[in-house]
């Protein structure tokens, strides 16, 4: 068994759709926040909601599971 899976165009490529899944994450997250009529941010960590922190939570894993799914093809 051997590195031959080590390989730089692998390595890169990876750290690429890493960087591009945590953007899409990001966007998709700023976008919900500005269509919802509060401030996320605001609701979660100054007035500690744990409902809304739950329903974030699972829109997290959400997202993250079709941009997985999206990068994976």
């Amino acid at each position: 068994m051997g590195l031959e899976w080590l390989k730089p165009a692998a390595f890169l490529g990876s750290i690429l759709f890493a960087l591009i899944g945590v953007v899409i994450f990001w966007l998709s997250f700023v976008i919900i926040d500005k269509i919802t009529p509060y401030k996320l941010w605001e609701e979660l960590v100054e007035k500690q909601n744990m409902a809304l922190g739950m329903v974030v939570a699972a829109m997290s894993l959400g997202i993250s599971i079709i941009v997985a799914a999206a990068i994976h093809g």
